[in-house]
């Protein structure tokens, strides 16, 4: 496991999960604590995001699927990134306000961090060392679906906009297991 060797909090506790990405502490976008345990028996679209990007528009997708599902069990968490193209240099409140005015984004939002490289952030760390999702994010949006358990059951390219064929499937399938 990734994490065999962690010696943090978040480390010990993602290890109590196994392979659940549940073991993991964040902060939201207004700086509060969030334990992901509290998502336990939810579907999860982990998604790394970007105000200044090409691919800034999926946030309406986002926001689509997300009221579609968000009654049946299914929640968006959004990590705004800038390791790519530094294409999200805003503040976490110039975030926040960008999605709020532009996207009319309700789902969680949480601070930014680091998603590739020096500084990556636990989660991140986790979802891209887990065996048959691994591999570095390779831009903004990058989707990881994580079934009701905390395990990551689908990963989706940047480009596999949110409300697709192959997303709601994989959507709908996690939200029935």
């Amino acid at each position: 496991m990734a994490f065999a060797a962690a010696t943090t909090m978040a480390g010990r506790r993602a290890m109590a999960f196994g392979a659940s990405v549940l073991g993991h502490k964040v902060k939201d976008i207004d700086g509060k604590d969030v334990d992901l345990a509290d998502y336990k028996g939810k579907v999860l679209l982990i998604v790394n995001t970007a105000s200044k990007c090409g691919l800034t528009p999926q946030y309406e997708g986002l926001e689509k699927v997300y009221r579609k599902y968000k009654d049946k069990g299914f929640v968006i968490l959004a990590f705004p990134a800038n390791e790519f193209g530094k294409q999200e240099p805003g503040t976490n409140p110039q975030i926040k306000e960008f999605c709020k005015s532009n996207y009319e984004v309700s789902f969680p939002l949480f601070e930014k961090i680091v998603v590739k490289g020096d500084g990556i952030h636990p989660l991140y760390k986790q979802l891209t060392s887990t065996e048959g999702y691994s591999g570095d994010i390779k831009w903004n949006f990058a989707k990881f679906l994580v079934g009701k358990n905390g395990e990551i059951v689908a990963r989706f390219d940047p480009q596999e906009k949110p409300e697709g064929e192959k997303v709601i499937a994989a959507i709908e399938k996690a939200l029935s297991n």
